[in-house]
């Protein structure tokens, strides 16, 4: 199945490869299974979603009735569930008390009990299906397979199909568990996409040219993802530098490895597991290094030493980190209002992360030097891929129905006119490091 497929047709194919009817799902990224409840509901017997930082309730009125929302007391999860789930009459809505973690933690870890006592409350009739083998691939996604009765779907987490596993030996002793992954789904996905992006591409060739990487020079990525950029490096630089790659996710770590074989880089790049905090290295190992909208999520002022410990004397370190304190525009015609309201950006930031104005005296005071600050836009016009999506349903979840109407309705005409975009600002600082 090539590339043109959306994600709803993959999952229709694999539900009828796996001899599915119906079928209970969880999930946390509610665009991934929303064309499947707009198009098909038949084939949802129950649904769960997790977490869900945006949600746009109007794909989900059909399935409304065996819908539960799961989210915590606090956080843009709260706000969202709160928000959506009056719009979706006969929805369910769980809360998980005291808590309000960003949308990479694992929240299956953190609330087992009540993630495993809501799937097991899914009501509607999923097929149980005939022997299945434990692992196989399907209109490219990736599927596991363990336990036995109605099955039970689930879709990654947003960083990794790894952060179900603390419900799964109960949930397998319920249901046929059918856990998916793979490049088209969940974080993997939204980061591919992202980097696709020829303006966010731009402004990481950006970053590197101001690095002024000479060849043969060594270069690391800390928080690498799934990989996209040190594909983009490699290729950027002509292959001309060796690139080690680290990242903590050890699930978005073999999905690197695996989507840099399938582009023939499997060799050029060094994929490890590493903490940005407590980076693997020995002092000086890289002539340079970067790393991209990591320190919103980790210690910033930490991680920003260690990069300044593993690379020599007079090396760079270039660092690009989403800006909280610009607006995050949409090209579209809208009242003022409303476009406020839009384009106010997502506090999705750690506790001790950074992604404002402040990361160029955080890198003065890590010890950085001849620093060279430039803020940039990233465009995005891509509408029918994972990450406008998603950026689309942040919109959706935090408005009313009739600005939620306005917005698909500015939405719809900007489409049609063939000049709808959205752009996102970052900061971006290139400093060197000193001695050498």
């Amino acid at each position: 199945m090539s590339q043109e497929f959306s994600l709803t047709d993959r999952l229709l194919s694999l539900w009828d490869h796996l001899g599915l009817r119906a079928a209970h799902i969880g999930a946390q990224l509610p665009d991934e299974v929303a064309g499947l409840a707009s198009a098909h509901p038949e084939r949802i017997a129950g649904l769960m979603i997790s977490e869900a930082i945006g949600l746009d309730p109007a794909p989900f009125r059909s399935v409304a009735s065996r819908l539960w929302l799961v989210a915590g007391d606090c956080g843009m999860s709260a706000k969202v569930a709160d928000s959506v789930a009056p719009l979706l009459p006969g929805c369910r809505r769980e809360v998980l008390e005291d808590y309000g973690a960003p949308m990479w933690a694992d929240s299956v870890s953190d609330h087992t009990e009540t993630i495993v006592s809501v799937l097991s409350q899914l009501s509607g009739e999923a097929t149980t299906p005939g022997e299945l083998s434990a692992r196989g691939s399907h209109a490219g996604v990736d599927y596991e397979v363990q336990g036995a009765g109605p099955a039970l779907v689930l879709f990654p987490m947003y960083l990794s199909a790894a952060q179900w596993s603390a419900a799964l030996p109960e949930l397998a002793a319920r249901y046929t568990v059918i856990l998916l992954s793979g490049r088209h789904l969940g974080g993997v996905a939204l980061l591919e996409e992202r980097a696709l992006s020829p303006s966010y591409a731009g402004m990481v060739k950006t970053l590197f040219d101001t690095m002024a990487v000479r060849p043969d020079e060594t270069l690391l990525e800390v928080g690498c993802g799934p990989g996209a950029l040190a594909r983009l490096a490699v290729r950027h630089f002509g292959g001309a530098n060796p690139v080690t790659a680290v990242d903590v996710n050890g699930y978005l770590l073999k999905a690197a490895r695996e989507l840099a074989r399938q582009d023939g880089l499997g060799a050029e790049i060094d994929f490890r597991r590493g903490d940005a905090e407590r980076l693997p290295f020995a002092d000086a190992s890289f002539d340079h290094a970067y790393t991209v909208t990591v320190l919103e999520e980790c210690d910033a002022n930490l991680a920003l030493r260690e990069l300044r410990r593993v690379v020599k004397p007079g090396g760079r370190v270039g660092i690009i980190v989403r800006a909280i304190d610009e607006p995050h525009r949409w090209r579209l015609d809208l009242p003022a209002a409303l476009r406020e309201k839009i384009e106010a950006p997502s506090n999705l930031i750690g506790q001790r992360g950074v992604a404002d104005a402040s990361l160029y005296p955080r890198m003065r005071a890590a010890g950085f030097e001849t620093l060279t600050c430039f803020p940039m836009l990233a465009s995005h016009n891509r509408w029918d891929g994972p990450f406008w999506a998603y950026q689309e349903g942040r919109v959706l979840g935090k408005l009313t129905a009739g600005e939620a109407a306005s917005f698909r309705d500015a939405l719809r005409s900007g489409r049609e006119a063939g000049v709808l975009f959205m752009s996102a600002p970052h900061h971006c600082v290139v400093g060197r490091t000193p001695g050498g």
